[in-house]
């Protein structure tokens, strides 16, 4: 049975690839995205591989790879194919962790008539809820939390993204009803090693183990 974590954001450039390479790293986990939306410089995959430390068989090969960095039905369609959700079954099989990134925020639509949020559950793995801590999050979070909620998903915790906003953050997590699991700090440098020591100094392993 895979173990792991689905990471999921309350919109897109919120941090969540950072953290992914981050729990990827602290974890010894692979890492899979499966939809990657936009090619032209670095896509997820390559950023956590260079961040965590991925060796090439620790980093799964996306199911879907699209051109333009915008919504998947839309960027599918750019490149003249469609997604079949069936492609996104099974989950890579890999004797570590593995971290599922999604694209973008939980509502995007893959196809005409699905939206991510709609395959998670076949997945069997809890969510981590990637947030930012700029204005309009509260808004933003707990619409997320609730539309997890109404689909019984599992959600493990959320995670904050930026500068610190003590308040904000309690307040999403006491009327989400959701765990906080640290915050993630701007990193002036961003590579392996200064990473590793922000996640270190801002979470604890144990909330990551089952």
């Amino acid at each position: 049975m895979t173990t792991g974590f689905i990471i999921a954001a309350t919109g897109t450039d919120i941090g969540k690839t950072v953290f992914s390479a981050a729990l990827a790293a602290a974890l010894d986990a692979d890492y899979w995205k499966p939809v990657q939306a936009g090619t032209a410089v670095e896509t997820d995959s390559e950023t956590v591989a260079r961040l965590a430390g991925r060796a090439p068989g620790r980093i799964h090969p996306e199911r879907y790879r699209l051109t333009t960095p915008c919504s998947p039905h839309r960027a599918a369609g750019i490149d003249g194919i469609a997604i079949d959700v069936s492609r996104l079954d099974p989950l890579p099989a890999t004797a570590h962790p593995l971290i599922v990134e999604l694209a973008g925020g939980l509502m995007v639509p893959l196809t005409q008539d699905m939206l991510q949020i709609d395959i998670l559950g076949r997945w069997g793995l809890p969510i981590i809820l990637c947030a930012a801590t700029a204005l309009g999050t509260i808004n933003h979070s707990l619409l997320s939390c609730e539309a997890l909620a109404r689909r019984g998903l599992p959600l493990h915790g959320i995670v904050f993204c930026g500068e610190a906003n003590d308040e904000t953050e309690a307040i999403i997590c006491h009327l989400g009803k959701a765990r906080r699991l640290g915050r993630m700090p701007t990193l002036t440098t961003l590579d392996e090693a200064h990473l590793a020591g922000a996640f270190a100094r801002n979470f604890k392993l144990e909330d990551f183990k089952a």
